[in-house]
């Protein structure tokens, strides 16, 4: 274990060191990024959690394994880009200490949730309470030491970008869960939503406090489509080839989450907020594959069981060679191209999913 974590580091130290200089001006000084394993970029990899992704052949297409839950590049790798930062380092990482950390870090975690509880049964986590717990320290340990005044601070806080993809495991490794978690059982699917937002609510709002102000909003996809669910119901689909019932249980916390840029954008003085609808673009790359280029959209490149529905990728196993065709790599996770076809339809100055303006026009906003 130890000689993994040691080859993990140095690789990271190569890719995230010092030879990723931009020749153009960033559009913001920092990206701090906060989520599940959509966005985690190996900070999983040095907690004792049964849900990673350090090994082959996850990040085949990266040049080796990083701990990203695809075969290369997640969709906030490539916001990094849009914004003309570097990939930013996991703060669990220890080349966060020795990163600039002045570019922003990645505190995703795999098996993360809005809720506490979310996805314990994959042991260690870092829970969005406790990433923002995490971006407290940065400020205070890492950050705050690099500028001469708390003004300073406060300025460079608020013209970085803070963006935010979580829920989707308060759904998959929880609600949809009942032999391991009660809260279905309690909540019904609005009284369930309600409570997520509510908790969310007061996360955001903490951000707020420590001096977060440019923040992105990541909409759920559509879960009802993924191949682990698929995979459970065995091909009782509806004509979509997803699962209506779970689609819909997401589109009730989705409009919820839609509305509250609306709210946050006039109650949190100085900020703003904008939303993703990353359900309707990704269910239309499944329904409609052909629009985007791809060509199979309900079966994961790697795993096991029915067409790899039934789990994440195996060790060594050999993935798919036509990877560029595939909505999903595994059973879970979007393969490099459909987030990179993800982003530029909510990144780009000409996103058509981003609302009310793109990532773009608000990292512009001063």
């Amino acid at each position: 274990m130890k000689c993994l974590l040691f080859y993990l580091v140095f690789l990271e130290l190569v890719w995230f060191g010092y030879g990723q200089c931009r020749d153009h001006q960033p559009l913001v000084p920092a990206f701090f990024v906060f989520g599940d394993s959509l966005v985690d970029c190996g900070n999983n990899n040095y907690i004792p959690s049964l849900a990673r992704a350090n090994y082959l052949p996850y990040g085949i297409d990266f040049g080796f394994p990083t701990g990203r839950f695809c075969n290369g590049l997640t969709v906030a790798d490539y916001g990094a880009m849009y914004l003309g930062l570097p990939l930013v380092p996991p703060f669990l990482s220890p080349v966060s200490i020795v990163q600039n950390v002045l570019r922003g870090l990645n505190y995703a975690s795999a098996a993360a949730g809005i809720l506490e509880e979310t996805g314990q049964h994959f042991g260690a986590r870092t829970s969005f309470s406790g990433q923002v717990s995490q971006f407290e320290m940065t400020i205070e340990l890492k950050l705050r030491p690099f500028f001469q005044n708390p003004e300073d601070l406060r300025k460079y806080l608020a013209k970085s970008i803070i963006a935010i993809n979580i829920g989707s495991n308060d759904y998959i490794n929880n609600y949809l869960m009942p032999d391991r978690y009660s809260s279905s059982k309690i909540y019904s699917g609005e009284d369930y939503a309600n409570l997520l937002i509510k908790t969310l609510l007061a996360q955001i709002t903490r951000l707020y406090s420590l001096g977060a102000r440019k923040m992105v909003l990541g909409g759920t996809g559509p879960l009802g489509c993924i191949p682990s669910q698929l995979y459970m119901v065995n091909g009782n689909n509806n004509k979509s080839g997803c699962v209506t019932k779970i689609n819909n249980l997401v589109s009730i916390f989705n409009s919820r989450l839609k509305d509250l840029p609306n709210t946050l954008n006039t109650t949190l003085p100085g900020s703003f907020f904008i939303y993703q609808n990353i359900y309707d673009l990704f269910h239309d790359m499944v329904v409609n594959p052909s629009r985007y280029g791809l060509v199979i959209p309900d079966k994961a490149c790697c795993g096991s069981g029915r067409y790899g529905g039934a789990s994440t990728c195996l060790p060594l196993q050999q993935p798919c060679l036509d990877r560029n065709q595939y909505v999903f790599w595994d059973a879970f996770h979007p393969t490099e191209t459909a987030n990179k076809i993800i982003a530029e339809n909510t990144f780009s100055k000409s996103a058509k999913y981003s609302h009310p303006i793109s990532l773009y026009e608000l990292a512009k906003l001063q």
